[in-house]
């Protein structure tokens, strides 16, 4: 066979390839589109194509195909363990893991972690505890009874006996006398049984004002619960968004993966038969296994996801758990001014920061009570006896009984400034509470317009994004089209597949933002919205 006969079988096997192509028959060569029952009609790629000039497409010389058919086998071979790596790389599940057990959609999310979550268990520890305290300064008010039993043992020393001794002096012919007294110890022992009771009928307002910081607290308490509640109910609704959100991109991702296995396909087979440099396999195959790493952090961050997500609701993080739900779109109606009245009248941050400036209040009273009169009443009972039974041992004496009352006033009239300076001091902090409220009201404002803001920038970039997307998509099946026909170039085909990749994802973070920034303002509103539907 000679040379021209050989460069003749080449052109029409060539001719034939390239044929089967635009008529879609090749074994192995149809791009997998977004939906195949759409297809592009000849007119369509003739519209989307620029003009062919006849002749600018030649098929290869003689010369050119024996001088590169050594280079081309030793291209192929590697090609070829190349496609089998991709192939083995790709031959695992890449949808994501199906999981078991009940389903659980963002309600029950919700509603699992409000039942389970230790934080919640924490805060209604401190209501408790606060109500104790409430109920300690309750009973300060009341009178207190003490009980006292003892023993005494009192020795006395008396000189009640004396006896005379006369000397007479037979020299002077004097006498004189000398007296001595006997000692005598006196044992008295007792024992004692007292009741005493004391009442503080006055304390310069301390018990008052201790008391009403105690209910303060409680009511800060409870308060306090209801905020951990909506930090849950927050951070629940972020993780469920965030895990629907890596689950569409693990779907955007699959998707480019699939796209772009078919492009390296279709390359790789123009390649095969001449039609393609291989530089344009080298590109399918960069951007494939790019999309291979993306998809392969799209899954992890699911998993990292469902693991928080576990986590918050008190689930074991091994379990599988079957999380439900999907990004959508619905209208946000309220106007930021009633949201701002909304977070002012429910916001228990704010109630919360109230409180804490009340409670300062009631410490200055408190800190200003030693300056007033302390008045208190005073009862006591006493049974004494010689024996442990309160009983005598001369029967004729029966146990004495005593009883007191008595009411006792106490001022404090020096302290050199230490009462004036504590009550100062206690002034200047209910300032400070007073400051920081005026600035929790501001964050609070704020914090409601951002997310409104947040809630109208997100609707307005998923209508781009979804206008956006139609277009990436209607581009990339153009340019397969064209490419198809032998009118385009590989690297316009993969731009589109990116900008339709890109476009998947820039919809998915718009409707993600859009429904994290409807939690935030409810949030924000101190309103507990557990489905974000609209109020």
């Amino acid at each position: 066979m000679t040379m021209t006969t050989k460069l003749f079988f080449r052109m029409l096997a060539c001719t034939l390839v390239a044929i089967s192509f635009c008529l879609g028959t090749t074994p192995g060569f149809a791009q997998k589109l977004e939906d195949p029952d759409k297809l592009i009609s000849q007119s369509e790629i003739e519209l989307a194509s620029p003009p062919v000039t006849p002749g600018k497409r030649t098929m290869p010389t003689a010369a050119q195909v024996q001088a590169g058919s050594k280079s081309k086998a030793k291209e192929d071979a590697q090609d070829a363990q190349v496609y089998n790596d991709v192939k083995t790389l790709d031959s695992g599940d890449r949808s994501m893991p199906k999981t078991e057990g009940p389903v659980i959609d963002l309600e029950k999310s919700v509603q699992r972690a409000l039942d389970a979550n230790p934080q919640l268990q924490a805060a209604q520890a401190a209501i408790v505890s606060a109500e104790q305290g409430r109920r300690k300064a309750m009973a300060d008010f009341g009178f207190v009874g003490t009980v006292s039993y003892g023993y005494s043992n009192n020795n006395v020393l008396y000189n009640t006996h004396t006896s005379t001794m006369t000397m007479y002096d037979p020299i002077t012919s004097s006498s004189s006398s000398l007296t001595f007294r006997d000692p005598k110890w006196s044992r008295d022992q007792e024992w004692a049984l007292s009741f005493d009771i004391t009442q503080p009928l006055f304390t310069g307002f301390r018990l008052l004002s201790t008391y009403q910081k105690a209910a303060l607290s409680k009511d800060s308490a409870t308060a306090q619960l209801t905020q951990t509640e909506l930090d849950l109910i927050l951070a629940v609704q972020q993780a469920f968004l965030s895990l629907l959100k890596g689950r569409s991109d693990v779907k955007s991702n699959q998707d480019s993966v699939t796209r772009l296995e078919s492009q390296f396909q279709v390359t790789q087979a123009f390649y095969d038969v001449g039609l393609r440099p291989r530089l344009d396999v080298l590109q399918a195959e960069a951007d494939l296994a790019t999309a291979e790493s993306q998809l392969l952090i799209a899954q992890n961050d699911v998993a990292t996801q469902t693991a928080q997500l576990n986590s918050l609701l008190n689930v074991p993080l091994e379990q599988s758990t079957n999380y439900v739900g999907e990004l959508t779109y619905l209208p946000f109606t309220l106007s930021v001014d009633t949201c701002l009245a909304e977070a002012y009248k429910y916001r228990p941050d704010l109630y919360i920061a109230l409180k804490s400036v009340q409670m300062a209040e009631k410490d200055a009273k408190i800190a200003l009570s030693p300056a007033y009169p302390q008045v208190n009443g005073a009862f006591n009972y006493t049974f004494v006896g010689d024996n442990p039974d309160l009983t005598y041992d001369e029967a004729e004496i029966s146990a004495p009984q005593s009883w007191t009352l008595s009411v006792q006033a106490q001022w404090q009239a020096w302290d050199w400034g230490s009462t004036y300076f504590n009550y100062r001091a206690a002034k200047e902090n209910v300032k400070q509470l007073q400051a920081e409220l005026a600035n929790t009201r501001l964050n609070a404002g704020f914090s409601v317009k951002a997310a409104h803001l947040s809630i109208q920038d997100a609707a307005k970039r998923i209508g781009v994004a979804r206008k956006g997307l139609e277009a990436a998509k209607e581009g990339y099946r153009m340019a397969v089209a064209r490419y198809q026909a032998q009118v385009g170039t590989n690297t316009e085909v993969l731009d589109a597949q990116s900008r339709v990749s890109t476009a998947e994802s820039d919809l998915n973070q718009a409707l993600a933002d859009y429904e994290v920034s409807i939690a935030s303002i409810y949030y924000a509103m101190g309103k507990k919205n557990m489905t974000l539907t609209p109020q």
